[in-house]
């Protein structure tokens, strides 16, 4: 015969199993409520390039959602004594960067005080950065190769022409170049651009270059 405290631990691991059997199927519960409501909104809900979570930004009115007059432009300070400004996050970001030097000077006739006629003495140089993005541009490159033959020889013989050397193609017989073919590959896999969109944006700059003649190269160079 089973002890009151035998019972006692027999009644509580019952009760602790139940709790756990309806922890479970509430957990359940709450999945299918959530497929319901997913497939309900897959089939009445509008389609859109929005996300479902309402706090997502559109794709194509982000800057309008984003944008914020009030805040100012990073790393301004303002100050009321001279000191050395302590280079910043904007400077360090900037240093790996080439920087083009555009100065402004006074034209002579204008470097002379109006008042007493005392001409000017340069003081120091009032900076403003800026960042230049130069977009993608498209050039040919000719490979003009000399061809030499030897006079005392019988001139024009093809076995006695010497050519200067050249760097091999990356494809033969073709115009695709290795940066050309570089800048496919990383617009294809890396900025997840399809070779059709590269088709429009190449016939936008006046080329006309398919989306097959693209996919050969990317096939090819990969391979070879």
């Amino acid at each position: 015969m089973k002890t009151a405290v035998e019972t006692s631990e027999n009644l509580r691991e019952i009760v602790a199993e139940k709790e756990a059997k309806i922890a479970e199927l509430e957990a359940l519960v709450k999945y299918y409520e959530e497929q319901l409501r997913l497939a309900k909104h897959r089939q009445f809900g509008t389609s859109s390039e929005k996300g479902e979570l309402p706090e997502q930004l559109g794709l194509f009115d982000e800057a309008e959602n984003v944008a914020d007059p009030k805040i100012p432009e990073p790393d301004v300070e303002e100050i009321t004594y001279k000191r050395r400004k302590r280079v910043g996050k904007r400077e360090e970001d900037l240093s790996d960067l080439p920087v083009e030097v555009i100065e402004y000077a006074l034209p002579e006739s204008e470097c002379a005080c109006s008042d007493c006629g005392s001409a000017f003495v340069f003081v120091r140089h009032e900076v403003r950065k800026e960042l230049k993005v130069v977009p993608a541009t498209v050039s040919v490159i000719e490979h003009q190769r000399e061809v030499y033959c030897c006079k005392q020889c019988q001139e024009g013989d093809a076995s006695n022409l010497v050519k200067a050397p050249t760097p091999e193609p990356v494809i033969r017989n073709s115009i695709a170049s290795p940066s050309l073919i570089a800048h496919i590959m990383n617009q294809k896999y890396v900025l997840c651009v399809p070779l059709y969109r590269q088709e429009q944006e190449w016939l936008r700059q006046g080329i006309s270059l398919s989306r097959q003649t693209m996919a050969n190269w990317v096939i090819q160079a990969s391979q070879d």
